[in-house]
């Protein structure tokens, strides 16, 4: 049993330096994306999942349901969540690079967040959870 969970571990640890290894040297979100798992993004986003629900019509919890969220302007996924006057009036939508930089750090990027998340310091595990988000009920139109 052990040496199976070694070498399970093992195999993650592999597909992790490859894919990193074929985003390129140096590489930027967009490279990152190119190579993302959206399976693995969505067991990363279970650390989220204390706060904020993911399915069409969930309630909110400590932070909005973030059902649809990408490619949504800032601070308006939930009709009925309290966002901050921080989050409002940042601007912008829920692309990948603004959603990176915000699952790296939220305080940082948007000072006066009430999100005590203090963010994912893995650059590959952030756009997996990025490309599950923009799975989770990414609409054209939005």
């Amino acid at each position: 049993m052990l040496a199976a969970l070694v070498l399970i571990g093992g195999c993650h640890d592999d597909r992790h330096q490859e894919r990193l290894t074929a985003a390129g040297a140096n590489p930027k979100v967009d490279d990152l994306m190119r190579v993302a798992d959206t399976d693995a993004g969505a067991s990363k986003f279970g650390q989220c999942t204390a706060c904020h629900s993911d399915t069409d019509g969930a309630t909110d919890h400590g932070g909005p349901n973030l059902f649809g969220v990408y490619r949504k302007p800032l601070g308006t996924n939930s009709a009925s969540f309290g966002y901050t006057a921080a989050m409002r009036d940042t601007g912008g939508r829920w692309d990948a690079p603004t959603l990176d930089r915000w699952i790296s750090n939220p305080k940082k990027m948007i000072p006066g967040t009430s999100m005590q998340f203090p963010g994912v310091e893995d650059k590959l595990d952030r756009p997996d959870i990025v490309a599950y988000l923009r799975r989770q009920g990414e609409a054209p139109n939005r």
